[in-house]
């Protein structure tokens, strides 16, 4: 198919009138997106408690455990009774 040929079969694709929209497709489509922003929503918030339970979990531990405290030697035993 030369170019002509394609030119002239796309125009007539785009000249033909639109397909029938079914009446209730719009309501549809409000509900479904509604509903997918709901749950975009839901998850995000469970997302974002997820997140601060992780970082106070760590906070505590990090506060219980102190691990830029450098442990005892136990390499020597203590000098005692001198």
């Amino acid at each position: 198919m030369n170019r002509a040929g394609r030119e002239a079969a796309a125009r007539q694709i785009m000249e033909r009138p639109a397909p029938p929209v079914p009446s209730e497709l719009c309501g549809d489509a409000v509900r479904r997106g509604g509903r997918m922003l709901r749950r975009r929503r839901a998850a995000r918030r469970l997302l974002w408690l997820f997140l601060l339970a992780a970082a106070l979990a760590f906070t505590l531990w990090a506060l219980t455990a102190r691990p830029w405290v450098e442990p005892p030697s136990q390499t020597t035993p203590p000098l005692t009774g001198w």
